[in-house]
This record gives C-alpha cells, sequence and structure tokens, in this order.
C-alpha cells in the first residue's frame, strides 16, 4: 500500500503548482497569489477589512501590505466604516472592476480546460468537492435563509432527489406535508442553510406551529461533507433557534433507509417515540424536551 502521508504531499505539490501559487505573476496579471485573492474577496462582495483578513486566513501585516500595493496600482480604494471609524471597509475602483472581470474571465477558462481534459468529470467534481469540504471545514458557516431562496431550494433539491433514490418506494415530495416549507420561516418556525465558500452544503428546518411544539424537518448535508460533523451542527443550531421561539418539545420522523440519520438522533439525546403523523414515508419517530 502506498504511504498515505507521501499521498497527501504529492497532492498538495500538485495542488500548489496548478494554482500558481509560488507565481510572481498570478494568472500572468503581474501580482502574486495573495493580492490576487484579495482583489478576488473584495469582487465578490466583500467589503470590511477585518472580515475579508478572516476569510483570508492573513494576519494584520500582510493584509496591509496587499491592500496598500492594490490602491498604488489604483484598482482599490479604502475608507472608514461608516458607523465605527475603528474599522475600514474598501471598494473596486473601475480599474478594479475590469481586473476582477479579467481574472474571473482567465480562471473560468482555466477551470473549463481543466475539466475538458478529464475523462470522468463528474467523479474529478466529486473528489474536488470532497476536498474543499474537508479543507474549508473550519471557514462552513450556517445561516438562516428563507427557504424559498436559490440557496435553500438547491438543498431542498438534492435531499428529495437523494430521498427518491435510497427509497425502495422513490419518493414524492407532494405526498409529505408542508411539501414547500412554508412553516418554516419565523415567528413560527426557520430554515438554516450550511454554506463553505459561497456553496450551500447542508440544511435543516424548524417547522412550528406557535406553540410548545414544533418538528425538526428536512436535515440534509452534501455527500462530500458528511464525516465533517456538520449533521450534528445543524441539529443543534435547529435546537437553539427553537429554544428563542419558546419551544419546549421536538419530533421529528426518518425513515429506516436512511441508518446514519437515526444514529445521530440517538447520539444526539433524541428518545425513539410512537408514529404521530400519517406521512407515508416514515418508519422512525423521535422526541427530544428542550
Amino acid at each position: 500500500m502506498l504511504d498515505p502521508v507521501s499521498r497527501v504531499r504529492r497532492f498538495n505539490r500538485a495542488v500548489t503548482s496548478a494554482v500558481g501559487a509560488l507565481d510572481t505573476s498570478f494568472l500572468g496579471r503581474g501580482r502574486p497569489l495573495g493580492a490576487a485573492r484579495v482583489l478576488n474577496a473584495i469582487g465578490h462582495g466583500r467589503s470590511d477589512v477585518g472580515e475579508i483578513r478572516d476569510y483570508l486566513g492573513l494576519d494584520s501585516g500582510l493584509m496591509s501590505r496587499l491592500l496598500r500595493g492594490l490602491e498604488n496600482e489604483g484598482l482599490i480604494e479604502t475608507a472608514a466604516h461608516g458607523d465605527d471609524a475603528r474599522r475600514r471597509v474598501v471598494r473596486l475602483t473601475r480599474t478594479g472592476r475590469r481586473e476582477f472581470s479579467t481574472y474571473e474571465a482567465i480562471s473560468n477558462r482555466q477551470a473549463e480546460g481543466f475539466l475538458a481534459g478529464h475523462a470522468q468529470r463528474e467523479a474529478l467534481l466529486a473528489a474536488m468537492d470532497m476536498i474543499a469540504s474537508a479543507l474549508g471545514r473550519d471557514s462552513i458557516g450556517l445561516s438562516e435563509m428563507d427557504p424559498r431562496s436559490k440557496e435553500a431550494r438547491y438543498c431542498l433539491g438534492a435531499y428529495y432527489d437523494e430521498l427518491a433514490r435510497r427509497f425502495k418506494q422513490g419518493f414524492d415530495v407532494t405526498l409529505s406535508r408542508d411539501p414547500d416549507a412554508r412553516d418554516m420561516v419565523r415567528p413560527r418556525g426557520a430554515f438554516i442553510v450550511a454554506m463553505s465558500d459561497g456553496l450551500p452544503i447542508g440544511c435543516v428546518g424548524l417547522k412550528g406551529s406557535g406553540g410548545d411544539l414544533a418538528e425538526i424537518k428536512r436535515l440534509w448535508v452534501a455527500p462530500d461533507a458528511r464525516g465533517l460533523r456538520l449533521g450534528r451542527r445543524l441539529m443543534e443550531a435547529a435546537e437553539s433557534a427553537a429554544r428563542e421561539l419558546g419551544v419546549k418539545v421536538l419530533r421529528l420522523d426518518t425513515n429506516s433507509a436512511l441508518p446514519e440519520a437515526g444514529q445521530l438522533y440517538r447520539r444526539s439525546g433524541w428518545t425513539e417515540i410512537p408514529r404521530f403523523n400519517d406521512d407515508p414515508y416514515p418508519d422512525l419517530f423521535f422526541e427530544k424536551r428542550l
């Protein structure tokens, strides 16, 4: 068997070379990778200097040098935050927007060419998703969203597709209660999405009625993000939202075709109870008192 450490290091060297991490002119635009990443973060809507620094994992000194270099090129402008003079915000100039667009076009062409050169495109993408999720696990954020948002709809669609594959009888969401998740919004409930660098990779819903009882619904984690304890984080976030709404008792249902879900619930303090609804798909039912 090949040494696992050597395999990881081989991968690290390949990625470093492929992305041009050591090049003094990243993508041939005359500046190193660090400056290009700062420009990219600003171009994608990040404006608070402190947040950009944390997002990129940079120390204050390096961040200041990179910003100063971009300012000297006329690509960005910085100013004091309108509500807090101790904070700084940054925006692209017209020249900066053009440079950002150029980077985007080159990067997209590079990615398209990389994928075109591989015969197993989907397998390659799945492997890349898994690696990106693992490397970025500490920066995965949970955000409460409208279940009708594009991020939520993506997660729900992927969840329904997975159920259709794993249930012997298939899955038709219209046969479930609240198929559109309309009750999973405040003040009745909540819908939480896990985001990894702008991509949705998990979700969970809290369906309430304004009373002491509510249900956990639609727990899903993308296959590439499993094994990172994200399911537990989502459940804890849903339970926290339930407490905020004054919920005393939570219930949920699942199917024995999803054994990993049952294991998570049992390990998280949920108790198995008799059936409490007429939904045609679940065969296991749980309850937890908050």
